[in-house]
């Protein structure tokens, strides 16, 4: 059985859109380099911010 983890144990990340600190989840284990925002909102608000030429 594995140990429990503190939640202050977990790798965090800054938003680059809210600027607010978030932690790993267990759905992001695989994918925890390339995740960028920190909920769905954020990267929509990021994507709608760039416009194109």
């Amino acid at each position: 059985m594995a140990r429990m983890r503190r939640k202050s144990d977990l790798p965090e990340k800054m938003c680059p859109v809210c600027n607010r600190p978030f932690t790993w989840r267990k759905k992001w284990e695989r994918v925890w380099d390339e995740v960028k925002y920190c909920s769905d909102r954020c990267r929509r608000a990021a994507r709608s911010s760039v416009k194109p030429d």
